[in-house]
This record gives C-alpha cells, structure tokens and sequence, in this order.
C-alpha cells in the first residue's frame, strides 16, 4: 500500500515537473492591453465587427486594424474604456447605417429568372444568372434578413429590404452577404469624402452631376410635397442652391432618359423653385452636420471653391476660417455674372448659409501680407486649404496690377511671372517649372531659357509628352511623364518638391527655391506641418526653427487651366478639397480618385431606349421682357407651383437600367 502511494506520488511530482518545464518551454506571451480590452468586451461573439470574434477584435484594436468604436454591441461608455486602456481619446463619430440602394425588385423586372428552391440571393445569382451590377433589382430572398445579428433588416411591401434605423449599428453584416451590393453602409460623412463609384446604381443624371446630387430622391421628395427633405437632399452635396438653380449648365439634363421619349425633365428648375422655397419661407434649412472636433482649418479663399470647402469642413465637424483678401466674399459670382442672371441677394443668401452652418470669415486678409502659412499653423489651424482662385477670375476683379501675384510660398502662376519680370525671383536659385497642356509649353521654355540666363537651374516638369519641338533647351532638365504631388518648405519659403512617376508610382524628391505653374490658377494644395524625419531633404539649408511644412496636392478629376469651367465643378473642387483635409488632420492618406469612379469616359450598365411611357411635354420657363430687366427683375422668372408639380411627375425615378413605367 505504501509502495503505491509512493509510486503514485512520484508520478504525479513527475507529471507536475514535466508540465512545469512545459509551461516554460511553450509559454504563449499574451499582449497585457489584448487581455484587457478582451475583458471588456460583452463576449457577444455575434461578428458584428466583422471579425471571428471578441478576441480577434481585442487584437485587431491593439494592432490598430481595429477602431476603440468597432464593437457594436457596445456604446459610447464601452469606447471609452478601451481607449483608457490604449492611452488615447475618442472623438464623438456619425455612425454609420445600411442603406438599400435600389427602387425595383425582380416582381417589376423585364427579365424574370426563376428561384424555385433557392432561398438564398448569393445562391440565386450564382446559379440562377442576375448580374452582380444590377439587370434585375433585388432578389428579395431575405439573406441580409438572415444575416442582420440585431433584426434591423425586413422585406417590406414592396419586396426590397428594409432598415430599422434605430436597430442598426452599422456592423456591415448585411453588407457582407449581399451579392450585388444593393444595400451598403453608409453615412452623410462617407458621401461628403467619398466619390461615386461605377458599383453604385446610381441614376444618369446624378453621374453627369459635377457634385453628385441624388436628383432622382430630391425630385421623388418634390412629388410627395416634402419640399423640406428636398432642400436637404440637395444641400447634402450643394451649398449654392439658390445660385446653382439659375446659372448651372445643367449636364444632368443632357443625360436624362425623358429625352428618348421627348424632352429632358428641367431638372435645374425644379431645384430652383424648392431653394427659392426655403429662401422665401425664411428659415433656414440646415443639413446634416457631424459632431464637433473642435478642430480649426484655415481656407485661403472666400470664392465657390473656398466656401465650398468651408461648408463641408463645417459639415465634418470642423471649425473653418475662410481668409478672403477683399471686403466681399463670392469670387467671380460677384463680378462676372449679369445681375438678371444672377442677383446680389441670392447670391448673399446662400453665402450666409454657408456661415450659418459654422464658417467663421476674415475679410480684407491677404495671404503674403496679413498671413502666412507659417503663421496660420502656428495659431493653431491644423491645416491650411488653398482655394485662391485663378488668373481670369482676378482679371474680372480687376486686380491685375503689377503688385497683384498670390503669394503661396514660393509658388506663382508662370503667367504673373512673364508679366512682371524674372530676374528678382530667378537669380541663384532652383526653380521648377511645371507644365501645363499643349498651350502653356511655348511659355515654359520661354521662361526656362530667361531664368537660365539670369543664373538659376532650371527643372521643367511635364505630365504628357509635348508634341512641339523642343530641342533647343541645353542647361535645361526636363521630365516627362511626371506630375507634381507636394511641395515641401520652411517658414515662408519652398525648399523642395516632391514628383511622381506616372508609369512606376515612383516618388522623388527634389530642391526647389520657386515653382513656376504653367496654368491660370494654382492647384489646389492641403497644408500641414511635417514630421521632418518623413522628409528626405536634398537641400543644403541650414536647421531652422522656422515651421516646417508640406502641401499635399489635392487630386482633381479634371485639369483646370484656370478658373473652373462651371460654378457646379468648383463647388466640388471645395468639396475635395474638404475630404483631403479631414483625412490628413487624422493621419490619414489624403482620398484619390477611384479607379471605378463614374466619369464621362466611363462604360457602365445603361440603358439607350424607353418603353412604355407615355410622352409629356416639358414645362417651359417664362421669361421677363426687356423692360423687365431694365426694372430689375430675374432674366427668367421661376415656375408657379402647377408648373414645378407638373414637371416633377414627369421623372422617370430611374435606377442603373431601370425606371418607373406607366400602366396599360
């Protein structure tokens, strides 16, 4: 019995020892802050992060794969304690919520495909056809129903997914199992930074729209007499409504599919008539704005682009000062318009909207004289956006005295230069040229040869290869096929650019004491301090205490010789230039654009013919006479309320392919 007992305890000091040598030699090292933030969590497991559980998520935060927010079983308290435990702080955020985008289900499609016995959409669309970019509207099978972990999805009357707005967190599940990205995530932040993709069904006359208004929602909201949620819609993506309604090219109605049928819808009057109802009700109808940051950024500009820009930043959360160098704010709306297109008072109540809704304005603030970049980020902005406009639209402000050159650091328009002379600036220096289209090469050799001469060593910088022959340029380096993303300086002065490859992505970094820009306006840059050890200087100055800074190039779909063709496109150069700035205060890489975004170039799902509609005629726009005018009234006079009723029921309600037909 003893000799039992001993052999007994002998295996287990065995066993115990073994498993002691065991826990050292295969010890897993558990992250301290992974362990606290996974005792935290609710242990839901329910996957709404999108991840395989609380665990993965603990550690995807720690890893920062992962937001303190990304829980959505928790709340604002439950952020809190995991943002205690990594040491940082958590910003008050627009959550985001699922949102189904399409108007039609496979009940109102031409073509039917058959779902016997498959109750499930990626299912169905992989056996039974229905193509991922739409053909058929939605399936209506329910897997986002299914999926929904918070029961915030149903199928409602008309067979396409319903969101409870108040069950939703946002997790994307729904998101994740759609087959044809029918519904999404989404938020009122998301659409002010992000652009329209070729996935998205979005309508042709909202893809021809420069700032992507939901044309088809606001005008639904117009037939059923919600002319506040109209407002809204539009001011969602537009902050001159009043403005834009009278002066717009209107694209979007070049694009409108009434046209097969007989005339487009006046898409452009029907804005018109709800902005001048908010304007003549007279309150002010603000649209969604994200919580406060407390976050400053400065806007050099007080013209569309600038405005614009203040609007969406104001509209983030931000607190925006627009800097404007003269005693009125507007830009070329101010100068350059006939007042019987456009009058003083329309324009100056969409401007005090935009001031309304949180834009802060300095007037009589020139930018090289009462204000630098430097001293803007020394008071504290967190960013400088540039919207200084271009050389046409000083010219129509009649500001084109040899005195008159806007001062970003070192950077001018190569046109300013050949005006008022080159050897101040070009002697003993380094200076970049960058060059514009076909019609701005002649000058750019023009003014390399003249700073050759008087001393400086000359880069030209072309994005596309000139046709023109340009031989004669020994001294001279040029560059093909490279275009200019940020400019790197000290205090008030430029030291270095930074290029980039068109065919490689390759980047490089170059001095440069001036920047010479061969087109009528300067682009549009994002300014921020830099982290010095993220700049590899190629210059030869000595450290300085002076701010160091750099200016991101903000992307653009188009390039703009000088001021913008439309007041619409510069409204959503503003907007860009918004987003850029929201993204780099976080950290952030500033927004591109898209590979899949929706241009004119584009080849997406369309349609070229209607049936089933019965045709209408357009409702016409009276006009004032000549005498009229002279007595001060509008050039064209707004419809009356049957007119603007009439004309909203002639939208078709498209989608992708689809549209709202009449009944036999």
């Amino acid at each position: 019995m003893i000799q039992a007992v001993l052999i007994i305890g002998g295996l287990g000091f065995v066993i115990g020892a073994g498993l002691a040598a065991a826990s050292k030699l295969f010890h897993v090292y558990v992250d301290p802050k992974v362990e606290a933030i996974e005792g935290v969590l609710p242990g839901a497991n329910c996957g709404g992060c999108g991840l395989p559980g609380c665990s993965a998520n603990a550690e995807a935060v720690v890893a920062g794969k992962a937001s303190p927010t990304s829980c959505v079983a928790g709340g604002s308290e439950l952020a809190d304690a995991i943002a205690a435990i990594l040491g940082v702080s958590v910003e008050a955020k627009e959550p985001d919520i699922a949102l189904p985008g399409c108007a039609y289900n496979v009940e109102q499609a031409d073509t039917k495909y058959v779902y016997d016995g498959i109750s499930d959409c990626i299912a169905a669309a992989l056996f039974s056809g229905g193509m991922k970019v739409c053909e058929v509207g939605c399936l209506g099978l329910g897997s986002c129903v299914k999926a929904c972990p918070f029961d915030a999805i149903s199928i409602g009357e008309n067979g396409l997914p319903h969101v409870d707005k108040d069950k939703c967190t946002g997790c994307g599940t729904c998101e994740r199992v759609c087959p044809k990205n029918i519904i999404t995530l989404t938020s009122v932040t998301r659409r002010m930074i992000l652009e329209y993709t070729s996935e998205h069904c979005t309508t042709p006359c909202q893809r021809a729209c420069p700032v992507g208004i939901d044309i088809k929602e606001y005008i639904s909201q117009i037939t059923s007499g919600n002319y506040h949620k109209a407002v809204q819609v539009i001011k969602e993506r537009n902050p001159f409504p009043t403005v834009i309604g009278r002066i717009c090219p209107r694209p979007c109605e070049t694009e409108c599919r009434r046209k097969y049928i007989d005339e487009p819808v006046a898409i452009n009057f029907l804005k018109r008539y709800v902005a001048d109802y908010e304007k003549e009700a007279g309150g002010r109808i603000l649209p969604f704005k994200a919580p406060a940051t407390n976050k400053k950024i400065a806007v050099i500009g007080g013209g569309v682009s600038g405005l614009s820009a203040a609007y969406f930043l104001a509209r983030l959360g931000h607190l925006p000062t627009v800097f404007e160098k003269s005693s009125e704010l507007g830009g070329l709306l101010k100068n350059a318009i006939a007042k019987e297109r456009l009058p003083q008072e329309i324009l100056d109540w969409d401007i005090k909207g935009i001031i309304e809704i949180g834009a802060e304005v300095e007037l009589n603030k020139s930018l090289g004289s009462d204000f630098t970049i430097e001293t803007l980020l020394e008071e504290g902005f967190e960013a400088v956006a540039g919207a200084t406009g271009g050389w046409d639209g000083r010219l129509a402000e009649k500001e084109m005295d040899s005195n008159i050159i806007i001062q970003l650091p070192s950077t001018h328009l190569l046109i300013d230069i050949m005006k008022n002379g080159y050897r101040d600036i070009c002697a003993s220096s380094e200076i970049v040229i960058y060059g514009g289209g076909e019609a701005a090469i002649e000058a750019a050799i023009e003014a390399a040869k003249e700073c050759k001469n008087n001393g400086a060593g000359v880069t030209i910088i072309f994005e596309n290869s000139p046709s023109l022959d340009i031989s004669d340029t020994a001294g001279i380096k040029i560059l093909y096929g490279k275009k200019i993303e940020r400019i790197i300086g000290a205090g008030d002065k430029l030291t270095e650019i930074e290029y980039e490859d068109l065919k490689t992505g390759l980047k490089t970094v170059i001095q440069c004491d001036n920047l010479f820009i061969a087109a009528g306006r300067h682009p549009e840059f994002i300014f921020k301090k830099c982290d010095s050890e993220t700049i590899v200087s190629v210059t030869s100055y000595e450290k300085t205490d002076r701010i160091r800074w750099e200016g991101i190039k903000v992307y653009s779909k188009e390039e703009t010789l000088s001021d913008y063709s439309a007041a619409v496109k510069a409204i959503d150069a503003g907007r860009r230039s918004a987003a850029a700035a929201h993204n780099l205060i976080y950290g952030l890489a500033a927004p591109t654009l898209p590979k899949n975004s929706i241009l004119n170039e584009n080849n997406i799902q369309d349609t070229d013919n209607i049936n089933n509609v019965i045709p209408l005629k357009r409702n016409i726009m009276p006009l004032s006479t000549s005498s009229e005018i002279d007595r001060g009234c509008e050039a064209e006079k707004g419809f009356d309320s049957k007119a603007f009723q009439d004309e909203a029921k002639r939208c078709l309600q498209c989608g992708l392919i689809c549209y709202r037909k009449d009944e036999a």
